[in-house]
């Protein structure tokens, strides 16, 4: 298998019957050793579809959001086994076929962890994405990027890869049931010094395609500028919110409990290979995929 070792996709889900066999029918085989999907009470026939193609699935009896649902993926992929756990949102949004991509640059580089970024794909405005979504996205990046000393061009997609070593360092099973857990797991990894890189990809956005509406959105960009205030006052010491106090010792030199900050190296943006491939509905309670 891959260079990494087992590798897992987990697709948090909900109400995803429109898109989920097409974004199945995505994902490189080849490459991938086990596919999780992890449904978060859907209304619709979203788990008998993926129990037709054959996928692991595991079901909350209650919708809980979805910062749960990718708590139960990670938690269920390393249960099974897995040494890179791939997150793939079932809409159809992010394009599964560049899932050698990551592994690629995972296996290249030996980070911790490889996003897909829009921002380095290029032409996310015409790929659909709201122009108000655009600049919030740069705005919370630039903010964010001056909380943790290092330079990614996105915080905030939905495609991640993530490394056993990551997701075994921090404690993610700490992180909100909500959408910020996105940007926690994120703070989490910065205070361990975990190392970030980045693909660019490409996304769609269509009618089926999950999005967080601006009320939503608003909200989300509040509580990730709290997220930095707390891993700030973390780092110098202050205070250390309950999302910085358990996990692993950091494995490179230091501890959970050691605010005192250290330089990290930048994850400077790696290009797809030539052969790559150029939230729901706004008034569903809670979930599933997030933009």
């Amino acid at each position: 298998m891959a260079a990494r070792g087992r590798v897992a996709v987990v697709m948090p889900a909900y109400n995803a019957e429109e898109t989920l066999e097409r974004t199945y029918a995505d994902i490189p085989k080849e490459h991938v050793d086990d596919i999780i999907l992890v449904d978060d009470a859907s209304r619709d026939h979203t788990v008998e579809i993926a129990r037709r193609l054959g996928l692991h699935v595991v079901v909350h009896p209650v919708n809980r959001g979805y910062g749960a649902n990718q708590k139960t993926c990670y938690r269920t992929a390393l249960d099974r086994g897995a040494d890179v756990v791939i997150m793939v949102h079932p809409d159809h949004q992010y394009d599964p076929r560049v899932i050698p991509d990551l592994l690629e640059t995972l296996g290249r580089t030996g980070s911790d962890a490889v996003f897909g970024s829009r921002m380095l794909g290029g032409r996310p405005i015409q790929g659909g994405m709201p122009k108000w979504k655009y600049l919030g996205n740069i705005l919370l990046t630039a903010i964010e990027n001056a909380t943790f000393l290092i330079y990614l061009t996105e915080y905030h997609s939905g495609f991640r890869a993530y490394t056993r070593r990551y997701l075994e360092t921090v404690d993610f099973e700490a992180n909100s049931d909500g959408f910020v857990f996105d940007t926690e797991i994120i703070a989490q990894g910065m205070a361990k010094r975990l190392e970030i890189r980045e693909i660019p990809i490409e996304t769609r956005y269509f009618d089926e395609a999950s999005q967080i509406a601006f009320g939503p959105s608003v909200r989300y960009g509040l509580e990730i500028l709290k997220t930095m205030g707390q891993y700030k006052l973390h780092e110098w010491g202050i205070f250390s919110s309950r999302i910085f106090r358990g996990g692993r010792e950091d494995l490179n030199g230091g501890s959970a409990g050691d605010p005192s900050p250290a330089p990290r190296a930048a994850a400077p943006p790696d290009a797809l290979s030539p052969h790559s491939p150029n939230p729901r509905n706004p008034a569903e309670p809670r979930e599933a995929a997030r933009d």
